[in-house]
């Protein structure tokens, strides 16, 4: 079993390298082994639309692979989508077992990708490694349970929580290798979405400045269209931008800009309305990056997954600080929300915490 741990780790391993390519396909690597586990072949979906993990593994194989055996993260599909089902081959080239990490959560696959390998006579051995195989496609499982976004909040801040002073000064709280970790998170998701405040106050890019990365949509939620199209956020750098909002446009944005009108709550964008509008545009996952308000906003709207915290060893002892999350006061403890931590990395200056949200 733990010789399978390793095997399996190296398909998350292989996984890994497609992140920001795949969507709204799964993540996925895939290895094939002799019975000595000598490693034959290795494959990972790449992109979108081209040949799953277990394809790329049996294509790259130099030789028979009858009697031989495959592990994958995740069952193997029995359908045809983009490509014919992953099922069909494995069983064409004798494959005598087949190793997995997880259910397919599509409900397309669920199961039947393991019974069609079963009913062919194929072994096979199911949940090695399953929570790190459910980590690693996180987003995919919420897509195809929920038909939602997988939404994470990113923030930068002082020992003290704090994501700017009172005076807006915020560059930097967090060092360079913090920040380069930032670009990585923004290669992975879809989208990046921030609000009209945080355009206004910081005027970011928000690109993905890392050694062939790719820039994500940029969605700005501006309810009375207060952000100037020369921001550059709107810059036409061939990446789509997104601006939900309730007013009609008077000024003219650049050709790349899409701008969505979104229903209100409270005199703010429908946070529920906005994720399911987002979804719509085929946008799997998001990163948020803004400010208290609106971080506080997708909370309480149950529509955060995950926080993504990095924490710089600085203090602002300013009760005037600005808090990476706030809105109406709460006299008790009991009502906090609730998170789980999930893991903590250790940056050059910095720390990086991982949370989830229990909903």
């Amino acid at each position: 079993m733990q010789i399978y741990k390793k095997l399996m780790r190296r398909c998350i391993a292989l996984a890994k390298q497609s992140e920001g390519r795949v969507s709204p396909n799964p993540l996925v690597g895939a290895v094939i082994f002799d019975d000595a586990y000598n490693i034959i072949s290795e494959g990972r979906h790449e992109r979108y639309g081209e040949n799953h993990a277990e394809r790329n593994a049996i294509l790259s194989a130099k030789e028979n692979l009858r009697g031989k055996n495959l592990i994958v993260n995740l069952e193997p599909c029995s359908h045809y989508g983009k490509t014919p089902p992953c099922a069909d081959l494995i069983i064409e080239k004798g494959i005598k077992r087949v190793i997995t990490g997880m259910v397919d959560p599509n409900p397309k696959v669920s199961g039947r990708g393991v019974e069609k390998l079963k009913n062919a006579g194929i072994e096979v051995i199911e949940g090695i490694l399953e929570e790190e195989c459910r980590q690693l496609n996180e987003i995919f499982i919420k897509n195809q349970l929920y038909s939602k976004p997988f939404v994470t909040i990113k923030t930068a801040t002082t020992l003290d929580g704090k994501i700017a002073a009172k005076t807006g000064s915020s560059q930097w709280i967090t060092d360079e290798t913090s920040r380069k970790e930032v670009h990585k998170l923004r290669n992975r998701y879809d989208a990046i979405l921030t609000s009209s405040s945080t355009v206004i106050q910081d005027n970011p890019s928000m690109t993905c400045r890392i050694k062939n990365g790719r820039n994500p949509v940029r969605i700005v939620l501006d309810t009375n269209l207060r952000t100037k199209p020369d921001s550059k956020v709107y810059l036409n750098d061939g990446t789509k931008v997104i601006i939900l909002t309730a007013q009609k446009p008077k000024n003219k944005y650049n050709s790349n800009v899409k701008i969505i009108n979104c229903p209100l709550k409270d005199g703010y964008i429908d946070i529920q309305k906005a994720m399911e509008i987002i979804y719509n545009q085929g946008i799997m996952s998001i990163l948020v990056e803004a400010g208290g308000r609106l971080n506080n906003s997708i909370i309480q709207s149950e529509c955060a997954d995950k926080l993504i915290q990095f924490i710089a060893p600085k203090l602002l002892c300013d009760k005037d600080g600005i808090p990476f999350v706030y809105g109406e006061t709460r006299a008790k403890i009991a009502e906090c929300n609730n998170l789980e931590f999930v893991s903590t990395k250790f940056l050059k200056k910095d720390i990086m915490i991982i949370c989830k949200f229990k909903h």
